[in-house]
């Protein structure tokens, strides 16, 4: 007998391709997928295979039946931070409680508490975060810094974003968002700090190769064109791929410039309008949604769906995992929201944790699909039918991850038997 081709096959499912040239989710019953080498090597129906799966590969796993999809993406969050808002939200949640001091609130609590964190203490806290993600799904995560604006602390957080993915099987994208809020050594001299981002920080982390992309927060209530152009010409000399947060609290028109100015990912969008989907269109920028925060911050506004839609613009979603406007690690609760307050079908909502999340991260051709030669990362679910995952609020429906052809994650109920767990590897 030859020798296998495939390193391991997996039989009997159905598979969400998410594919390019697919309608809806690309759905195959009684689907297979063999890989070969961490990249998939053939996907299509069970009754399609070109031989027996016993021949056909090494391993073979049955599905029995769940739902295989690509990994998921998650394309903006802000898990390496240390500490916790819960005093903020103890507030603001229980009448007559008594206020918290006002050093304990906001982004700038965030920052004293990650400032004074070690490095080991920050890594060990944030990989609670991205543990939770991967049992949820992900394999692949953006990871911003930005709550350090210093030098040392935006480096610590960088250098914990490449620890993560040394630590976990799953691919992190590190972006350096130290344009997240102006500084507190330069209150009042936004200026200066960009200036110092530019000539100081971001230099540094490019030398220490921990940084693959730029991030602004350009809105009304944060910095405004002229340090959006000058962030992202230093970026473009670094060779940096850029994202940005725009039009979160009024139309800045921040959208439309950060696309003119190439943006690869453009995010938050909630009250951009008609005239920044046509630019992005144009220019092939990617949408971040984060229906998380309009939640949690009982935000009424709603990004323009429709004119996306009509330009083409790939929507993503993502968690936005972060200490205060969006504390979570599950994005299938992110596609249930963005179904109820933004309109978007169940479709739209896996493809923007899949195809389109790995669009704005520039991995479209790594990951994100389930086709011949992309990376074989999967998630496997205890569904029959790719729309379930929206249809649930909370996560807790993952059953298995696979990153690049390896079963690294499996999900047990305490009450499963010894032998059974035993099995799961050859039939999961």
């Amino acid at each position: 007998m030859p020798e296998a081709p495939w390193d391991s096959l997996w039989l009997n499912g159905n598979l969400a391709t998410l594919a390019d040239d697919q309608c809806g989710f690309g759905l195959i019953r009684h689907g297979a997928l063999g890989i070969r080498s961490g990249r998939i090597a053939w996907v299509g129906p069970m009754s399609a295979l070109p031989g027996a799966p016993a021949r056909l590969a090494h391993h073979v796993h049955d599905l029995a039946g769940r739902l295989l999809t690509p990994g998921l993406i998650d394309p903006h969050t802000h898990v390496v931070h240390a500490g916790s808002r819960w005093e903020e939200f103890l507030w603001k949640t229980t009448p007559g409680s008594e206020a918290p001091p006002a050093e304990h609130v906001g982004l700038m609590w965030t920052l004293r508490q990650t400032r004074a964190c070690s490095e080991d203490d920050l890594l060990a806290q944030s990989l609670t975060r991205a543990r939770a993600l991967l049992a949820q799904g992900v394999t692949t995560l953006e990871s911003k810094t930005g709550y350090g604006l210093d030098l040392e602390t935006e480096r610590r957080m960088a250098r914990v974003s490449r620890a993560i993915a040394q630590r976990l099987p799953i691919t992190v994208v590190s972006t350096f968002l130290g344009a997240h809020a102006t500084g507190p050594e330069y209150a009042g001299r936004p200026d200066d700090y960009i200036d110092f981002l530019c000539h100081t920080v971001l230099p540094r982390l490019v030398e220490e190769r921990l940084v693959d992309g730029v991030d602004i927060f350009f809105d009304e209530k944060g910095f405004h064109a002229r340090h959006a152009s000058q962030l992202f010409a230093c970026a473009r000399r670094f060779g940096l791929w850029m994202h940005v947060h725009a039009d979160q609290y009024v139309a800045f028109g921040a959208a439309q410039h950060a696309a003119e100015h190439g943006a690869r990912a453009v995010a938050h969008l909630e009250h951009a309008d008609a005239a920044a989907a046509t630019t992005m269109a144009r220019t092939g920028a990617t949408a971040v949604l984060l229906p998380g925060v309009s939640w949690t911050m009982s935000l009424g506004s709603v990004p323009p769906i429709d004119a996306l839609r009509a330009h083409g613009v790939p929507i993503a979603l993502a968690t936005n995992s972060n200490p205060g406007s969006s504390p979570c690690v599950a994005p299938t609760a992110i596609m249930n929201l963005a179904c109820r307050l933004f309109g978007l079908t169940p479709v739209e909502a896996l493809a923007g944790f899949t195809r389109c999340a790995a669009r704005a991260l520039g991995l479209q051709e790594q990951c994100g699909t389930l086709m011949a030669n992309r990376r074989a990362d999967l998630a496997i679910w205890d569904v029959g039918h790719p729309a379930e995952l929206s249809s649930y609020i909370g996560g807790g429906l993952c059953h298995a991850v696979v990153k690049s052809g390896k079963l690294v994650h499996v999900n047990r109920a305490p009450c499963v038997a010894t032998q059974q767990q035993t099995n799961l590897s050859e039939s999961i």
